[in-house]
């Protein structure tokens, strides 16, 4: 999925840097909520989106850079999901649904139909462009969109991969989960990633308890899709926001008090040591390479290829609006400045 802000911030991520808006947990391990800020995207019948990373508060949780929480939209209100060819550089791509369909084409030859339960994991590496599109058959479009950066020694790969894997559901006393990247609950991703990570959709039962084991030396964050009355470490998570956890818990207790099934998004990760400026759909390192990357797109440079057999909803190679690929926004005439990242631990008000 691209980042269609006319005017997108600037992050660099890195450890360091200033608390956010805080949770004191009731016991166990601190957490900290992260809200979501509402964000258009596509056209004038732009589908919104819930962005809970990056942010001011936090911009990493372990090599998770991005995540784009969406729907449900009725496809007939919202004309559904029609996103025309975009590149990506230094990072990785996580499609996840809960409800729809969407096709995906990349400029790696690579064309797949994204159903809910089937994790589909896109390495741009060097370079890459793709478009996502709800397809016919779809009446409501509901899911998750994750990026993950690459580190330095592997993100000028010029191979541009791309992953199909359906994890088998693991039951446990309260509910099943899913694990589509990473190992939990006794299940493990075949997926590849350069960094350590977990990645799992959570089903909880009303009234159920979860002591999750997991890795000390990961920190978490957990998206609340439904559930009004989830609970991490006794502290409530607001549906659409995060808890995150910081590294050092060995069990993480997740209790769901409410009369109805929620279902949860797990993200964690060893801590992400790298500084990583982003900008748009491009990570880097320097303003410089932002900005050579943004000119190579805006001339169709060889870098990201090209898109074969995207069908948008305003025809073969066209969107709604016309547009057979998305422009890169302007970039701001100045140097780029670092937002840092807090240490992963919880950041707790005094």
């Amino acid at each position: 999925m691209t980042n269609t802000e006319t005017r997108p911030g600037t992050f660099v991520c890195s450890e360091g840097g200033l608390p956010g808006p805080l949770a004191a947990c009731e016991g166990g391990a601190p957490v900290e909520i992260i809200t979501a800020r509402t964000v258009p995207l596509g056209g004038p019948r732009a589908i919104n989106v819930r962005r809970t990373l990056p942010q001011r508060q936090r911009s990493l949780i372990g090599a998770w850079c991005f995540v784009d929480h969406f729907g449900p939209h009725e496809v007939a209100d919202t004309g559904g999901m029609d996103v025309a060819p975009h590149p990506h550089t230094g990072l990785q791509t996580v499609s996840w649904l809960f409800d729809g369909v969407i096709a995906h084409n990349d400029s790696g030859g690579n064309a797949a139909t994204i159903r809910p339960g089937q994790m589909n994991l896109m390495t741009a590496g060097a370079g890459i462009c793709h478009s996502e599109t709800s397809t016919p058959e779809a009446v409501r479009i509901h899911g998750v969109q994750l990026w993950v950066a690459l580190p330095d020694e592997v993100r000028h790969r010029p191979e541009r991969d791309f992953e199909h894997y359906v994890p088998e559901p693991v039951e446990f006393d309260a509910g099943t989960a899913l694990v589509f990247l990473g190992s939990l609950l006794g299940s493990r991703s075949p997926v590849s990633t350069y960094t350590p990570l977990v990645g799992a959709e959570l089903r909880l039962d009303p009234g159920g308890v979860l002591d999750l084991p997991v890795d000390p030396e990961f920190e978490h964050g957990l998206l609340v899709d439904t559930g009004e009355d989830v609970r991490l470490e006794g502290v409530h998570v607001p549906k659409d926001a995060v808890g995150y956890t910081g590294v050092g818990a060995q069990t993480l207790r997740v209790a769901n008090g409410g009369d109805q099934s929620a279902r949860l998004v797990l993200l964690g990760g060893a801590p992400f040591g790298e500084e990583v400026l982003m900008w748009w759909n491009f990570l880097g390192r320097t303003t410089e390479e932002i900005t050579r990357y943004r000119e190579e797109w805006q001339h169709h440079g060889e870098r990201f290829g090209r898109v074969e057999g995207y069908v948008g909803h305003g025809g073969p190679g066209r969107n709604r609006e016309g547009m057979s690929r998305i422009p890169a926004p302007e970039l701001p005439p100045v140097q780029m400045r670092p937002r840092k990242n807090p240490p992963p631990h919880a950041q707790i008000d005094d």
